[in-house]
Parts: structure tokens; C-alpha cells; sequence
């Protein structure tokens, strides 16, 4: 995998949102689904995290830099539980 960093704006949201870096990192490094928005090529992982009441993870990454840039990180209202 190559190496990551969280913007300002992702690390903002961690603490706005109260989400766990840990679970960041496990949406990145083990997602439900991985896909590339056609529109800008940034990455979207996606996880179902249990500690969360089943939510839906949503994390984007732009993968056009090094280091790869962690861009923002939400619960995805818009996703099903699993």
C-alpha cells in the first residue's frame, strides 16, 4: 500500500464526526468496497463498521500524489448497513 497522509480537512473530520482513525485505517486497508469516482479518479473505500452501530464508512483518497492524500472521511447515510 503505498503511504498516506490525512489532510487537515480528514483530520477535522475524524474529530468532528467522532470517528476512530483505527477505523479509518481498516476501511482503507480492508474494505467492503474499493471503487475509482470516474469524475476526478480519487479512490472511494467504503466499510460497514460494527462499533458503530453497523455504519457505513466512506473514505476518499487521492492517489495522483505522494504521498497519497486522505481527503475526507464520513458515515455514507446513503449506503445500506451490512
Amino acid at each position: 500500500m503505498p503511504d498516506m497522509e490525512l489532510t487537515s480537512h480528514a483530520r477535522d473530520m475524524l474529530i468532528e464526526r467522532k470517528i476512530a482513525e483505527e477505523w479509518l485505517w481498516r476501511t482503507i486497508n480492508v474494505p467492503d468496497r474499493k471503487k475509482r469516482h470516474p469524475s476526478d479518479g480519487n479512490i472511494h473505500y467504503t466499510r460497514t463498521i460494527r462499533e458503530a452501530q453497523g455504519r457505513v464508512l466512506h473514505v476518499v483518497v487521492n492517489n495522483h500524489v505522494q504521498p497519497n492524500r486522505i481527503v475526507t472521511v464520513f458515515f455514507d447515510r446513503r449506503l445500506r448497513k451490512t
